[in-house]
């Protein structure tokens, strides 16, 4: 066996070991019964409830949205064809990005095959554009910015997740004259809280640094039209570079990011990220306009999903089950132990047709395993009380043994 044969089969044993094994499971979603999936197994095929799906308010399955991508597909194809330097720009991108940097409240934007690409490569080459770089990132952020981070030649200093305190003080002692950059989210999706945007703004503009702010779990469900958490509380213009996600909120696929006119395009002229990677469908941009266009228009989607969020901790809080502290729109339960958490997640699906996925580490430290809970616009209150009812006999709430 060659050695690195070996080293994959001892590194799998491990993580089975471990019990952070991670297996698909063969999921087909049902556009007219989301969030009710289809579940096949030993050719048999059985409903589930889907409580853990990133699309958030369902627009991957609005009609708007279907529609568009059908239209698209007729009239320019289902690929792109290339890059945008090599296969020419399709008008729908052209559209998507000034739709997206009209939505931040900024002069451009530029797209990205994903939401990862576009943190990588946006980080990797602002940090690789000028010497002594020192960026300062949240100790919870994303793998995503983690890496284009680790791919720069950057000074990276670490902060306490939210400690302004802390921050403030690496800043103080970085070097004066140093080009220096906070990198941060606002909300932190496995721990269900949200940043202090404005205050993170104003310690960047004390020390000169400037800000990259990932909104991926916020855009298209906070703020007056979807903008993200820093258009809910007013600060957007504060913030230099935006990222966002077309996957979650908006129901597509695909990443970005918005600022200043000239940042994008030296972003857009110099990052391997986008240079060297086919572009989005036209089908994808056109689904991914027409949403976010429904989405600004349409509140009334945004306040049912934060109803159900605040009704399933409620209902939560009262059955007893031990859920993280959440100020979002995401709702954590506590397992902690991935072996136990990998067996609730389980037990839910084989023995009551639910699905909600296990969070073990690497996503989160060792001893925090949990389940995450996105509820959203098409869970209903009967799907609430099956969940309660199933959490609270896997979890043996009020008895002494559990799953």
């Amino acid at each position: 066996m060659h050695a690195f044969h070996a080293l994959c089969h001892q590194a799998l044993a491990d993580i089975r070991a471990q019990g952070r094994y991670r297996s698909f499971t063969p999921l087909g979603r049902n556009a007219e019964r989301f969030p009710v999936y289809e579940w096949e197994q030993d050719g048999r095929k059985r409903d589930v409830t889907v409580w853990s799906a990133n699309d958030y308010l369902g627009m991957g399955i609005a009609e708007v949205t279907m529609e568009a991508a059908c239209a698209a597909a007729r009239s320019h194809g289902v690929g792109a064809g290339g890059t945008r330097n090599i296969a020419g720009t399709s008008p729908l991108h052209d559209a998507l990005e000034a739709e997206l940097a009209d939505l931040h409240g900024k002069e451009a934007a530029l797209l990205f095959t994903s939401g990862y690409v576009s943190n990588d490569a946006a980080l990797t080459t602002i940090l690789g554009s000028l010497p002594g770089w020192e960026v300062f990132s949240d100790a919870k952020n994303h793998a995503s910015m983690i890496a284009g981070m680790r791919h720069s030649p950057a000074k990276r200093h670490i902060f306490r997740h939210n400690d302004l305190d802390h921050l403030e003080d690496l800043l103080r002692a970085a070097p004066a004259a140093a080009p220096k950059l906070i990198a941060f989210e606002s909300v932190y999706s496995m721990d269900a809280d949200i940043a202090p945007i404005g205050a993170i703004a104003a310690l960047a503009r004390k020390y000169g640094a400037m800000t990259y702010l990932d909104e991926v779990h916020a855009v298209g469900l906070y703020g007056p039209q979807g903008g993200g958490v820093a258009e809910r509380d007013g600060v957007a213009g504060e913030i230099d570079i935006i990222e966002g996600t077309l996957a979650k909120g908006f129901g597509t696929h695909g990443g970005y990011i918005t600022g200043r006119a000239e940042v994008i395009d030296f972003i857009r002229s110099t990052a391997a990220g986008f240079i060297f990677t086919t572009s989005l469908p036209p089908v994808i941009a056109a689904a991914a306009l027409a949403s976010i266009r429904y989405v600004r228009a349409h509140p009334e989607r945004r306040a049912k999903l934060f109803e159900r969020a605040e009704t399933l901790k409620r209902r939560f809080d009262e059955a007893g089950i031990p859920r993280l502290p959440s100020v979002s729109h995401i709702v954590p339960v506590e397992i902690g132990d991935a072996a136990r958490c990998k067996a609730v997640s389980r037990r839910l699906l084989d023995e009551f047709g639910i699905y909600v996925t296990p969070i073990n580490y690497p996503t989160v430290p060792r001893g925090t395993e949990r389940l995450r809970f996105t509820p959203g616009p098409f869970h209903t209150d009967a799907m609430m009380d099956d969940l309660i009812a199933a959490l609270r006999a896997v979890l043996a709430i009020g008895t002494s043994q559990a799953a």
